[in-house]
């Protein structure tokens, strides 16, 4: 293979959420089976510089990256495929492009020019596209276009697109992802949204060489036939994408439409080597062939839209392969929950996870869930705000300070066992500004969190404002709750966890960021298992 790096973009057509994201992952994970060096970037057409301001109702769960770059949750998506980890560079937004080309022209740079969408916009659009591939680590970087053909904010990146395929030629493809909708009434799969949504993306000047075609029908050669057709392409370029039990399983169901292979054929790479994916079929029989089940319930104020807690989700999928077990998760909104519902509604768990997440609204129910657990020798993991929960719901029934909780949430508590992290107290801006990214962590041996890692040095992903309060260290200790994990730079607890409890855990990271498929998180891990006894 030639040394420079081939380019493949993804564009979406007719409806959001069709799945291009799963599409690119899942052509990512077979090229990398394949033996190539493979790496995806998400390019989104919003004007926020991150979605790290806003709410998780908007655009589902905020990823951080090691760098602590805070991005789209598709490239959570991209790390647990590919067991890779993704950066800065992988995820760009509308906002970071124009804030780039603005302070350049503040700088002076453009020498007075009227800078324009093309070429200045769409210049700072290529560098970024390029930045992956001008590192010399990759030999694909698939680039995933947020939103559809014909969104006004999506234009400026199908121009970016056309411009690249006229300028790298054989080193570069595009795939096309459409619905084909079955209308009940007459029986049949219409194309002509497909149609529709090719002819607009030629408007712009975009040949697309591949097709994808969502659909919850098997698309016949008829059908296929006539795309093929109306839309300038080959007819074993378009591929049939039917709804999958889960999306692990969407990285065969490409294989077996050779989606793969047709992308090399554009790129013009022959006899390239087989596929192995031995350990992923491993793991989807565990998936499909579950020995047991377990029901963990998830306490969270966002339940609502599961996509809000994607990346827990998914690592419960990865732990429970791992223990032959299925895991029923249990969605419960903290905002119902009080102390005359709580046995009701929590009796038939096997584990309690209470979730991260900001602000006042169903904290008591996330604290009432934590005590419940607590008292009742149930499995509890709690992840961020949940492990300040936990240190707030110790503070209150344990070491009797009755009005203690963060800092967050009550300015003015008297016993503030949650409190702002010295470094977040002069900032003003809310965008990019917290504890962000990967951070060490320094484990007591002989502790829970020693025996889940084997090790004493860890590295996990942050994304908070507040912190346990150290002036209280003595009292936790003295009451029976060890701090098992503290920064080793700046003395944060990291890990607190009770040891007469049969797993009782509370963490200020993330840990789901870091679980894949081929890694599963030891955490969730040791959790599903505590669950299932």
């Amino acid at each position: 293979m030639s040394s420079n790096t081939k380019y493949i973009f993804v564009t979406g057509g007719v409806t959001s959420s069709l799945g291009k994201g799963i599409i690119a992952a899942s052509l990512a994970k077979l090229l990398q089976a394949r033996g190539y060096t493979v790496t995806i970037q998400k390019l989104d057409p919003y004007i926020n510089i991150d979605p790290g301001t806003l709410n998780p109702y908007e655009h589902g769960e905020c990823y951080v990256t090691d760098d602590g770059a805070e991005t789209d949750l598709d490239l959570g998506h991209y790390e647990r495929f590919l067991n890779v980890a993704t950066s800065q560079a992988n995820n760009v937004t509308t906002g970071r492009i124009y804030q780039a080309v603005i302070d350049k022209e503040r700088k002076g740079e453009f020498l007075g020019k009227t800078v324009q969408v093309i070429p200045h916009i769409t210049d700072e659009i290529k560098n970024r596209i390029k930045i992956l591939g001008q590192t010399g680590q990759y030999q694909f970087v698939i680039t995933e276009i947020g939103g559809t053909v014909g969104d006004i904010e999506s234009l400026p990146y199908i121009e970016t697109v056309r411009q690249l395929k006229w300028e790298l030629g054989d080193d570069c493809t595009v795939i096309h992802l459409t619905l084909l909708p079955y209308l009940a009434t007459s029986g049949e799969l219409k194309t002509k949204p497909t149609q529709h949504s090719v002819k607009m993306l030629l408007e712009y000047g975009v040949q697309p060489d591949i097709l994808v075609c969502r659909s919850e029908h098997p698309i016949g050669a008829d059908i296929k036939r006539k795309i093929a057709l109306f839309c300038n392409v080959s007819q074993d370029a378009v591929i049939e994408a039917l709804d999958a039990p889960t999306i692990y399983e969407v990285p065969l169901l490409m294989e077996a439409e050779k989606l793969d292979e047709i992308a090399l054929k554009k790129l013009h790479i022959s006899q390239p080597s087989p596929v192995k994916l031995d350990k992923w079929k491993t793991f989807l029989e565990k998936f499909h062939h579950p020995k047991h089940q377990v029901t963990i319930g998830l306490v969270g104020k966002y339940v609502e839209l599961k996509d809000s807690y994607k990346s827990i989700a998914e690592a419960f999928i990865h732990a429970g392969a791992v223990n032959d077990c299925k895991v029923n998760l249990k969605w419960i909104h903290s905002e119902s929950l009080s102390e005359q519902n709580i046995k009701e509604t929590l009796k038939d768990l096997k584990g309690i996870l209470v979730a991260p997440g900001f602000g006042n609204r169903g904290i008591e129910g996330k604290i009432a869930a934590i005590k419940y657990a607590r008292e009742n020798n149930i499995p509890f993991f709690g992840i961020c705000l949940g492990m300040q929960c936990a240190v707030i719901e110790f503070a209150r029934h344990v070491l009797n300070l009755k009005d203690a909780h963060s800092r967050e949430m009550n300015p003015q508590t008297t016993h503030p066992v949650i409190d702002l992290l010295e470094e977040q107290k002069n900032i003003s801006h809310m965008g990019g500004t917290m504890r962000l990214g990967a951070y060490p962590c320094k484990i007591t041996e002989g502790t829970l969190a020693y025996k889940i890692y084997g090790q004493t040095n860890i590295q996990e992903r942050h994304r908070h404002r507040y912190e346990f309060n150290n002036h209280y260290m003595p009292a936790y200790k003295e009451a029976g709750m060890v701090l098992s994990g503290l920064n080793p730079n700046a003395n944060l607890v990291e890990i607190v966890e009770i040891p007469t409890h049969p797993f009782f855990v509370g963490v200020q990271f993330h840990p789901e960021y870091k679980s894949t498929v081929e890694n599963p998180h030891p955490l969730f891990v040791h959790f599903v298992k505590a669950s299932m006894k």
